[in-house]
């Protein structure tokens, strides 16, 4: 009935609050996030082309590791071209409620395809570093594709029903949203830490002190740019879900600005995720600089944290 599905909604519009509402309610303070999503669209478009342009053109091996990246720039680059959107569509759609639950929608696919495809490259360097034998069935660039394609189809899947479920029935919106972040966000992150954990300590044992310095150094930095990006972009934005879901009457003003800036937050991600590339590949670095310096730029090797004799050779 039209009552329960007002009553959804206005459930519903705890966890998720359009941009109509910042702007009426605090202009100034919208007028400044526009500003900062301005300068993060600006920056990674720029630079995620440039990944692109440099992991499809620049490098010859697709390795599992820049497959999972490749994948990785897609989605910052859908994210970072969202963020127009939303100013489009205010001034367009005015306060047409399903072009606001297609932007969210498409805006939440991206935002976890990002933090899967980080968590794969995480798994990848563990299995590359530790389980070098026993991972070499499982690290080959066609296993690697069907992983992505799996976790394009399983964000989009699990965030629609899960979003449309939570619309429609309020009695279960608190526990839906909550099985949304349980999947997509506190799983992947407790392998990551699971797995960087695991690394930084089979790193000092011995039996792997034959692998470079430098090798076993990227790894566990490549490892520790992702957990940052995670504590500064998307951990904000999922604990203010969980505290709406277990203080529902938390204050409209508070949930309204804490809503825009942890979604700015996760925004962010597009622009730190290039840091994690320069350890992907050990000549990411040097091939963007022949890029902007216009020489003939060298050959981006394979994954540096996947294969000895790319070491060795480089």
């Amino acid at each position: 009935s039209t009552q329960e599905t007002n009553s959804s909604l206005q459930l519903f519009s705890k966890f998720i609050h359009p941009d109509t509402e910042l702007y009426k309610e605090f202009y100034n303070m919208w007028i400044a996030l526009m500003v900062v999503n301005a300068i993060i669209f600006l920056v990674g478009v720029v630079l995620n082309s440039l990944a692109l342009y440099v992991f499809c053109f620049r490098t010859k091996t697709k390795t599992t590791s820049v497959i999972y990246t490749i994948n990785l720039i897609v989605t910052d680059l859908l994210v970072g071209f969202s963020l127009p959107v939303r100013l489009i569509m205010f001034y367009s759609a005015g306060d047409c409620l399903n072009c606001s639950l297609v932007h969210i929608f498409g805006y939440f696919v991206n935002m976890y395809c990002s933090i899967l495809f980080l968590t794969c490259i995480c798994v990848d360097r563990y299995l590359a570093i530790v389980q070098v034998e026993a991972s070499r069935k499982w690290r080959n660039p066609t296993c690697a594709k069907g992983i992505c394609v799996f976790i394009w189809i399983f964000a989009t899947v699990v965030t629609f029903s899960i979003l449309s479920m939570a619309i429609q029935f309020a009695q279960c919106c608190l526990s839906k949203i909550l099985a949304l972040m349980v999947c997509e966000y506190f799983f992947p992150l407790i392998i990551i830490i699971f797995f960087t954990t695991r690394i930084m300590c089979a790193l000092s044992k011995p039996s792997l002190m034959h692998q470079s310095r430098e090798r076993r150094m990227r790894a566990v930095q490549l490892l520790i740019t992702v957990l940052i990006i995670f504590m500064i972009c998307f951990t904000p934005f999922h604990v203010r879900q969980v505290a709406i879901s277990i203080n529902p009457d938390m204050p409209h003003d508070v949930s309204l600005i804490v809503y825009h800036v942890t979604v700015t937050l996760s925004s962010l991600n597009s622009c730190m995720d290039p840091i994690v590339y320069c350890f992907v590949t050990n000549n990411f670095q040097s091939t963007m600089k022949n890029i902007f310096r216009k020489t003939e730029p060298e050959q981006t090797s394979v994954d540096i944290l996947g294969m000895h004799k790319n070491t060795k050779g480089s």
